[in-house]
């Protein structure tokens, strides 16, 4: 390969965040992460993780997709359910109906754009979980949410996350 051909091949240069929010609001930091933890209680692991990295495409949040990604990778899930979860209104078939359903509800809490979340994507959200599961799972969604909105305004910077044993 010559060298032009190689500068051509060189990935761009990271951008820097604009500001450490958790060192600034330290407070706020930490009680996101009593949030997180709670959040986590009751809902199984491999379904919080779709929905965490749903909730991320969805709010273009580079750091949450890189991290929940690589985290689900490293829990066993496989690539290819990551890689259609964007499309998986195309790809129903690669997810159970719980899981469809957790997914459709995290679209409808993440993009309120009419203001609500629709009786029919609640009541098949009702239908999989039982009120406490969705009870968790609204608070996982809205969780995320909000980590998303922490990540995208302060330009967290992606790549770095490396999954826990």
């Amino acid at each position: 390969m010559t060298n032009d051909a190689r500068k051509s091949m060189e990935r761009l240069p990271e951008h820097a965040p604009r500001l450490d929010w958790a060192k600034l609001a330290p407070e706020a930091y930490k009680a996101m992460i009593r949030l997180d933890t709670a959040a986590r209680q009751g809902v199984e692991p491999a379904l919080l993780n779709l929905v965490k990295i749903r909730a991320s495409q969805i709010n273009h949040c580079a750091f949450c997709l890189d991290m929940h990604s690589k985290d689900a990778l490293a829990a066993g899930e496989s690539a290819e359910r990551i890689i259609q979860l964007n499309a998986w209104t195309e790809s129903k078939h690669f997810y159970t109906a719980k899981e469809i359903a957790a997914i459709e509800l995290t679209e409808a809490i993440t993009v309120l754009t009419d203001g609500f979340v629709p009786d029919e994507v609640y009541a098949r959200a009702a239908n999989e979980f039982d009120e406490t599961e969705l009870a968790r799972l609204i608070v996982a969604i809205t969780t995320i949410n909000a980590w998303n909105r922490f990540g995208v305004s302060t330009r967290l910077v992606p790549g770095h996350h490396t999954p826990s044993a």
